[in-house]
């Protein structure tokens, strides 16, 4: 199993920097950062943390293909590759439901798999041959080139699934794997690694051999009840991106989840958090002490195939930056990421 570092670049960037310096030096896989405009710009961090790191991979997980053109994509990893002598990978997906809605997008409307399918093809082409001409439905290329070339031989283009089962199916099938977010129940996981490996095993894949990753809201310390106020802060914002077929397959009631996203939704933070239940606090994050966090990948995780924790690191900082809270006793990210290193990593090798 291996565990990477899915940072909200909303920090100063010399305590991002910091943070991802440290989880390069402990040993995490990755570094990964939504390519949202909500937060600071991920590509200019990543660039600058570059020289500062030598084992860790950066990229997007994920790069939205209805906001940012899929050659742009593949122009920004292959010259982060370059920076990074090869540690650098892309994760597509299309698109955080509530930054869409600001920019007036109805996501249903923009027939986000087709799109997300052909956006992988677009960025493949264009990093393996450095030139593509093409007549798509939404990407059309007439002798495109770009010198922006990857060191790695194939640089990793995986996508980001959260409804299914097409989704999944699509990341097995086309991808070098996937990244499941906000999902924490055995029912879940196990429904999307069957349905990527349906799509794996199409390709002629071993669905083993790819990137399974379950990208979670996280918040682990050894004060469990604050840990599990910060995740609480945080829940129903992530939520609000969550289909209800996905709230459903982690025991949660989409009609529980209303009021809150409504909430939300409307502006008025301390509601949405105040009518996020400890319940479905448990059901929809990954958080206590680092033997509660354990035994929760134990039981309901590792058993399903997924081999990456990919760990969304809540603390009162992030939660101060969106919500205004001040949540006392939580673990910094620092702290959270040497708990992960000490005290998870040993567990699942």
């Amino acid at each position: 199993m291996k565990f990477s570092y899915a940072m909200l670049p909303d920090y100063p960037l010399t305590d991002s920097l910091a943070s991802i310096k440290l989880a390069d030096e402990l040993g995490f896989y990755a570094c990964y950062a939504a390519d949202e405009p909500w937060h600071k710009d991920l590509w200019l961090l990543f660039a600058a943390a570059a020289a500062q790191t030598s084992q860790i991979r950066l990229g997007p997980s994920v790069s939205a293909v209805t906001l940012r053109e899929p050659t742009l994509i593949a122009q920004a990893a292959a010259t982060l590759d370059e920076l990074t002598n090869g540690r650098a990978e892309v994760v597509l997906g299309s698109g955080n439901f509530g930054v869409l809605a600001q920019y007036k997008i109805d996501w249903a409307k923009t027939k986000p798999l087709t799109r997300v399918k052909e956006a992988v093809e677009v960025v493949r082409t264009l990093l393996d041959e450095g030139t593509i001409t093409r007549d798509g439905e939404f990407y059309s290329y007439d002798g495109l080139f770009t010198f922006a070339r990857p060191v790695q031989e194939r640089l990793p283009v995986k996508i980001g699934a959260m409804r299914g089962p097409k989704s999944f199916q699509a990341a097995g099938e086309l991808s070098d794997g996937v990244h499941h977010a906000l999902s924490y129940s055995r029912e879940a996981y196990e429904y999307a690694v069957e349905n990527f490996r349906i799509g794996a095993e199409r390709a002629g894949k071993d669905h083993t051999t790819l990137d399974i990753g379950a990208w979670v809201v996280f918040a682990v310390g050894p004060d469990s009840a604050a840990a599990k106020e910060a995740a609480r802060s945080m829940v129903g914002l992530y939520a609000s991106a969550m289909p209800s077929e996905q709230l459903e397959r982690n025991g949660v009631d989409p009609a529980d989840m209303a009021p809150i996203i409504e909430a939300i939704g409307a502006g008025d933070l301390a509601k949405g958090i105040e009518l996020t239940t400890p319940e479905i606090t448990e059901k929809l994050s990954l958080a206590g002490t680092p033997d509660e966090v354990r035994a929760k990948i134990e039981r309901e995780i590792a058993p399903t195939g997924v081999n990456h924790m990919i760990c969304a690191i809540t603390d009162a900082g992030l939660v101060k930056s969106f919500t205004g809270r001040d949540v006392e006793g939580v673990a910094d990210v620092d702290t959270q990421l040497r708990l992960i290193h000490d005290e998870l990593m040993p567990a699942f090798k």
